[in-house]
């Protein structure tokens, strides 16, 4: 984790940002952010008691305070707006109703390991309509949060999750692990605010092609 340049990589990301979405671009796609967990289901629980379903609410909230404040911004949804827990069916329904050109599913991982470290991008193992793009959206987000914060790569998966099983027919969906909440490094970095704007700005400017 690059913890002494996160200040300098955030003033970079910034200006990148603003260099991407400040270029003619086509007609922006409609993309869902899937906010993990919520209610009752808390998802995991950090060693510093952070819980999943806060971290991605943290992140998806600013991902759409960034957009917001762009002059030319993505259509962004996200699947809750508060700490409400949503069936997994309707999550993948407002994909669906919506038209959606992309589904992100934000999480954080965890492990008995705790020396286990690093983001994964999962994509559907079910092959289908949008099974390639999706694959090229997760390397995407991949590279574009490992180069720009530093975190290590555990590679980009197929899983048969059920938001990826039942969104691939009608998008491309990816899954992301956002760091693992058992690891001490991780949890560290993640529980700090500056640090989820970071992540939130990364993945911005992984899917705003």
């Amino acid at each position: 984790m690059k913890k002494v340049l996160k200040n300098v990589s955030f003033v970079l990301l910034l200006l990148k940002m603003c260099i991407v979405f400040g270029q003619e671009t086509a007609i922006q796609k409609r993309i869902i952010i899937d906010v993990g967990h919520g209610g009752k289901d808390s998802g995991a629980i950090g060693i510093n008691g952070i819980q999943e379903k806060d971290v991605v609410m943290d992140i998806a909230n600013l991902i759409l305070k960034l957009n917001n404040d762009l002059d030319r911004q993505l259509d962004i949804y996200l699947t809750r707006y508060s700490d409400t827990l949503i069936s997994l069916s309707d999550r993948t329904k407002l994909a669906k109703a919506l038209k959606a050109d992309l589904f992100v599913s934000l999480h954080c991982n965890h492990s008995d390991n705790p020396d286990a470290r690093g983001i994964e991008v999962y994509a559907s193992r079910k092959q289908r309509k949008y099974s390639k793009e999706s694959v090229f959206i997760g390397y995407q987000i991949e590279k574009t949060i490992c180069r720009e914060i530093g975190y290590e790569s555990r590679g980009v998966k197929f899983a048969n999750f059920q938001v990826l099983r039942e969104t691939i027919g009608h998008c491309a969906s990816v899954l992301l692990e956002l760091g693992f909440l058992s690891n001490k490094d991780e949890v560290d970095y993640i529980s700090d605010s500056i640090n989820i704007e970071l992540i939130a700005i990364a993945i911005i400017l992984s899917i705003q092609n």
